[in-house]
C-alpha cells in the first residue's frame, strides 16, 4: 500500500544494486532512445498542444448544445453535432482505451485538456494542502461511479446537452480542485480525475514505462517534492497507475533521473508482487466492470423494464403518485422535443440496475478470485491470502479494458460497415477482439499464478476460477458483441 508519510526522501542513499542497466543492442531499448530524446526536445511546446486541446474539446462538449438538432440524414461531414458525437463515442473513447496498450497514460500529459487546465488553475491559486478526503484511495473510484450512472440517467450519448453538462462539469471540476489543492502540482489527476483512474489502472499492461535510473528501495511513496506533477517518488517509483508521461522528468543526458523505456504489455500485471499491488484497482475492476456493463444492458434487457413496473406498481400502490413525474434536466434526461423524457421511475430504475449490476459482478469476481487465491495457498503459493488475492484480480486488466471499448464504444466499429463489412461480420470482428482480451487475461492469471511460487503442472487448477470470472464477464457483454 501507498504510504502519505515522510515525503522527503533524499537523505536516504541509493544501492548500487539498484541501478538500472538495459541490455546493450537490445530492441526495445534502440527503439526507446529516439522517442525518449523527442519529447525531451520538445516538452517545453507541450503547452501550446494543450491550448489547442482546450479550445477543441470546450468546442466539441459545448456548442453542439447551442445548434439546432441534426436531421436523420446528418453525418458528421455535414453537421457539427453529429461531428462532435462521432469524435467524443466514436474516436475518443474508444481509441483513448486502446492507446493505453501501446503507449500508456500519454493521453493525460501530452493531450488530455483537463489535466492542463487544472494545472495552470493551481498557478493562480491558493496552493492549500491536499486534504485527506481527496487523497483517499476510493475518492476516484467514487467519481467514476458517479460520472458513469449520472451519464445514464440523463442521456450523455444521445443529448449535446448531457454532453455539456459531463463533461464541461467534469472540466469545471477539474479547474476548481486545481486552483485549490497542491503546490505546483496536479492534485485532479493524481486524486480525483475518473478518466485518470481508468487509463492509470490500465497502463500497467501498456507497452511503455518511465523507470529510475538509480533505483532506491522502499517502493513507491507519494511526495509533493520534485518535478513530478502527480507527486510521484521518482527514485522509487515502481508501477505505471499515476504516472502521465509529461517527459519532465526525462533527461536521457542525465545519469539520473528517469528513462523512458519500451516492455513487453502486460509485463507489469505480470510482475505486479513487485509493482506496488493496490487493493482499491481490484475493487474498480470489479465495481466498474459491474457499472459498465450494467450501464448498457438496461437498454436492452427485458429484465430492467420488468423490474421498472414492478417499481412503479410498488410505488402507486402507496399513492406516491409522484413517481412518474419527470425530475429536473440536469438529473435526468427531460427532452420531449426529441421524444424522450423521464420521470423519477427511470432515474430510480436505471440506478437500482446498474448498482445491481456492480454488486453482482464484485461478488461473482470477488468470488472467483477468493477460490483462486485459496487453491494457490494450497498449492504452496507465498505470501498472506489479501496479497495474493489482489494480485490475482490484475489478470481481468485486459477483459475489463476491452469489455468497455466494445460495449461503450460501440461506434468505433460501427465505422466498419462503410468498409463493406455487415452487421453480422462486425460482431465476429468484436468477437475476435474479446477472446483476444480473454486469452490474454488468462495468460497474465497463468504468470501471477506462477510468480506466487505455484508450479507450472499445478497452475491449471487454480487458473479455473479465473477464466470462470471472465467467461462470465464475456457473456454479460454477449449483446454488445453480436447484439443479440
Amino acid at each position: 500500500m501507498m504510504s502519505f508519510d515522510s515525503p522527503d526522501t533524499t537523505s536516504r542513499s541509493a544501492s548500487p544494486s539498484a541501478t538500472y542497466s538495459p541490455a546493450e543492442g537490445s530492441l526495445l531499448k534502440r527503439m526507446s532512445l529516439p522517442v525518449e530524446r523527442f519529447f525531451y526536445r520538445h516538452k517545453n511546446k507541450l503547452v501550446w498542444i494543450h491550448g489547442v486541446m482546450f479550445v477543441f474539446f470546450l468546442a466539441v462538449v459545448l456548442v453542439p448544445a447551442f445548434l439546432p438538432d441534426p436531421p436523420e440524414t446528418a453525418t458528421p461531414i455535414t453537421h457539427f453535432t453529429t461531428f462532435a458525437n462521432y469524435a467524443m463515442w466514436g474516436l475518443w473513447f474508444p481509441l483513448v482505451f486502446l492507446s493505453v496498450i501501446f503507449t500508456g497514460r500519454s493521453w493525460c500529459g501530452l493531450l488530455c485538456p483537463m489535466g492542463a487546465a487544472s494545472e495552470w488553475a493551481n498557478k493562480k491559486g491558493p496552493q492549500r494542502a491536499i486534504p485527506s478526503w481527496l487523497k483517499w484511495e476510493g475518492t476516484p473510484i467514487l467519481s467514476f461511479l458517479f460520472i458513469t450512472i449520472l451519464g445514464q440517467t440523463v442521456g450523455v450519448r444521445d443529448h449535446p446537452e448531457a454532453i455539456a453538462e459531463v463533461f464541461g462539469g467534469t472540466m469545471l471540476a477539474a479547474i476548481v480542485i486545481g486552483f485549490f489543492y497542491g503546490r505546483k502540482k496536479r492534485a485532479w489527476c493524481r486524486h480525483m480525475c475518473p478518466i485518470g483512474l481508468l487509463l492509470g489502472v490500465f497502463s500497467r499492461i501498456g507497452a511503455v514505462q518511465f523507470r529510475p535510473k538509480i533505483k532506491r528501495s522502499g517502493g513507491d511513496i507519494w511526495t509533493e517534492k520534485g518535478v513530478c506533477p502527480t507527486m510521484i517518488d521518482l527514485t522509487r517509483k515502481e508501477e505505471s497507475r499515476h504516472c502521465i508521461e509529461c517527459f519532465r522528468c526525462v533527461n536521457p543526458n542525465a545519469k539520473g533521473g528517469v528513462a523512458f523505456q519500451f516492455r513487453p504489455p502486460g509485463r507489469e500485471v505480470e510482475e505486479i508482487h513487485q509493482r506496488n499491488p493496490n487493493p482499491s484497482e481490484i475493487w474498480f475492476f470489479f465495481l466498474g466492470t459491474g457499472v459498465a456493463i450494467g450501464g448498457f444492458l438496461w437498454l436492452i434487457l427485458p429484465h430492467y423494464q420488468d423490474m421498472r413496473l414492478a417499481l412503479a406498481t410498488w410505488f402507486i400502490e402507496n399513492q406516491m403518485y409522484w413517481i412518474g413525474d419527470p425530475g429536473p434536466s440536469w438529473l435526468m434526461a427531460v427532452h420531449p422535443e426529441r421524444r424522450e423524457v423521464f420521470g423519477w421511475i427511470d432515474f430510480f430504475s436505471i440506478i437500482l440496475f446498474m448498482t445491481g449490476f456492480m454488486a453482482l459482478f464484485a461478488a461473482t469476481l470477488s468470488l472467483t478470485t477468493a477460490m483462486a487465491t485459496w487453491l494457490t495457498g494450497k498449492l504452496g503459493a507465498a505470501r498472506s491470502f489479501k496479497a495474493r488475492f489482489v494480485e490475482l484480480g490484475y489478470q481481468y486488466a485486459p477483459i475489463a479494458m476491452v469489455s468497455l471499448i466494445i460495449g461503450l464504444g460501440a461506434e468505433l466499429f460501427n465505422g466498419l460497415a462503410p468498409l463493406g463489412l455487415t452487421d453480422e461480420q462486425i460482431g465476429w470482428v468484436k468477437g475476435a477482439v474479446f477472446m483476444a482480451a480473454l486469452l490474454w487475461s488468462i495468460r497474465l492469471g497463468y504468470r501471477i499464478i506462477r510468480n506466487q511460487g505455484v508450479a507450472a503442472r499445478l497452475s491449471l487448477l487454480p487458473l479455473a476460477p479465473g477464466i470462470l470470472g471472465s467467461a462470465v464477464v464475456g457473456l454479460a457483454w454477449w449483446p454488445a458483441i453480436f447484439g443479440i
